[in-house]
């Protein structure tokens, strides 16, 4: 043996059985716990969905939109369908703020002037949008109009949630024949535009809300019966489906209970698609004067009564369009935030 050899084999230490320790059974099983918590598919999407910070943005955003119309009574300055012909017009005022276009004052003739002095409007009386040509409070009037906007794009996407699903569950779970004729169906309906259905049903029924909604129940649901058509026929040869057939289970039971959760991530994005839909439709038709009816107001007839002043002032035109084209974004990135939560695909 070298001398290097023989130099190595001193410096190593004696291995003794004192070096070792037993593991107790306690000790295993803590190493083998696993310390991520378990998630469902809705927890984890979420978890995923938090992590989107323009989804969430838009989510606080529509929030804070929908509670401020919700209890449009309770903060809403003034009465929205109060005419008070003598404040006809006013700019905006919001106390405490000295700038041009928000402190109630107007350039006429090259001079500004204050109008809410001119005229004689009490010093306690502040219209902070401004008012209409009738003197009404144009922040009342796109409160209680965002509300009604609201209502009936819900509306719309719950009819559109309810029908879409049943009849696209249905088609596609049933297939054949059947599957054939309910398509044709379809696509017969989906031929006639929304417009021509809405015109028809303000022959049958007075215009207004109730005409909206029933038009939109009509039409809208077929973009949402084709989604669930072709993922159920996608989902119904899945082995845990066949399996299901095999133990017997009826089909009403297997396609609520193992199709329709398989479809939820799909089904709430459609809906959210659906909603800034519905209300740029009734804004639509607010805004060609066959929506709701005078004096109530929704965002399209207030764009529409802004319009018709908008050279002179324009900013009765600009709130209740930013609020609807804010509305409508926040919609749009939300779903996309959803649809990226939702996505197998997409997991981190």
């Amino acid at each position: 043996m070298s001398e290097n050899e023989l130099r190595n084999t001193s410096a190593m230490p004696t291995i003794t059985k004192d070096l070792f320790e037993s593991a107790s059974e306690s000790s295993m099983q803590d190493k083998e716990k696993i310390s991520a918590p378990s998630l469902s598919f809705m927890a984890d999407s979420w978890r995923r969905l938090k992590k989107n910070k323009v989804a969430m943005v838009s989510l606080i955003i529509l929030i804070i939109i929908s509670m401020s119309s919700l209890l449009a009574p309770v903060i809403a300055p003034h009465d929205p369908n109060a005419q008070t012909v003598q404040y006809a017009n006013m700019p905006p005022k919001i106390p405490g703020i000295d700038i041009n276009g928000l402190n109630g004052t107007v350039k006429q003739n090259g001079v500004v002037i204050d109008k809410y002095e001119a005229s004689n409007v009490p010093e306690d009386v502040y219209y902070y949008l401004g008012t209409d040509s009738l003197g009404r409070d144009l922040l009342s009037r796109i409160l209680y109009g965002t509300r009604v906007s609201l209502f009936i794009a819900f509306m719309a996407a719950l009819f559109n949630l309810t029908l879409g699903v049943v009849y696209g569950l249905t088609s596609g779970w049933l297939g054949g024949k059947v599957d054939n004729i309910m398509q044709r169906i379809l696509e017969i309906l989906s031929g006639v535009p929304n417009l021509v259905v809405v015109i028809l049903m303000l022959l049958v029924l007075k215009p207004g809300i109730s005409s909206i909604i029933i038009a939109l129940a009509l039409t809208e649901w077929l973009s949402m019966a084709r989604v669930v058509r072709a993922q159920t026929l996608k989902l119904k040869n899945q082995e845990y489906i066949l399996a299901a057939r095999t133990l017997g289970q009826s089909p009403m039971k297997i396609a609520f209970r193992h199709i329709l959760p398989n479809l939820a991530g799909v089904i709430i994005i459609q809906v959210m698609f659906s909603i800034p839909s519905a209300i740029f439709f009734e804004a639509f038709l607010s805004f060609i004067g066959i929506g709701i009816p005078a004096p109530n107001a929704s965002l399209g007839t207030l764009i529409n009564d802004g319009y018709k002043t908008f050279r002179f002032l324009p900013h009765l035109m600009w709130y209740p369009a930013g609020i609807m084209s804010v509305i409508m974004i926040c919609f749009n990135l939300l779903a996309d935030g959803l649809r990226d939560a939702f996505d197998p695909k997409m997991r981190d």
